[in-house]
């Protein structure tokens, strides 16, 4: 399966025989029309090559077919998280709970942590997706602040 010759239908949450995960992406056409077009990613997934998810993943997991991108902007909403962490996702649907996963661990969270967190407080789990974006931004801005010179001894 090759992700560039997916319809748009079935671009998001798609593996490529490659192993790289497929993403949707617009682009403006020449009479200035928006267009969405199917890409490969540089996003490797190990031992899912060529999936295409099911709508019944789709539809258990609260994703959207057309969204475009890849994003954890998501996972600090609480009716996605509580139906990405719904046993008919979170047990069913290896994929989508791969790309999450790793979308967590980008910004610093535990999926696993994070369901049990939503399954027993759903406000506690969004307060510590919340403080895991804002540690992650605060680190990545203290890292990238100019500095000085350390003095020659």
């Amino acid at each position: 399966m090759v992700c560039d010759d997916l319809p748009k239908e079935l671009c998001a949450f798609s593996i490529a025989s490659s192993g790289k995960r497929c993403l949707l992406e617009t682009y403006v056409e020449g009479e200035g029309n928006m267009e969405y077009q199917c890409r490969t990613s540089e996003v490797v997934v190990v031992g899912m090559a060529g999936c295409m998810e099911t709508d019944d993943c789709v539809a258990a997991c609260g994703v959207d077919r057309n969204s475009v991108g890849i994003s954890s902007d998501s996972l600090l909403e609480p009716q996605f998280t509580a139906k990405l962490c719904s046993p008919a996702c979170y047990q069913n649907c290896p994929n989508i709970i791969d790309l999450y996963f790793n979308l967590a661990a980008g910004e610093g969270a535990f999926l696993p942590a994070l369901c049990e967190a939503h399954r027993s407080n759903p406000r506690r789990s969004m307060l510590i997706m919340s403080s895991r974006a804002s540690n992650v931004q605060e680190l990545s801005e203290a890292v990238m602040a100019p500095a000085s010179a350390p003095a020659p001894q």
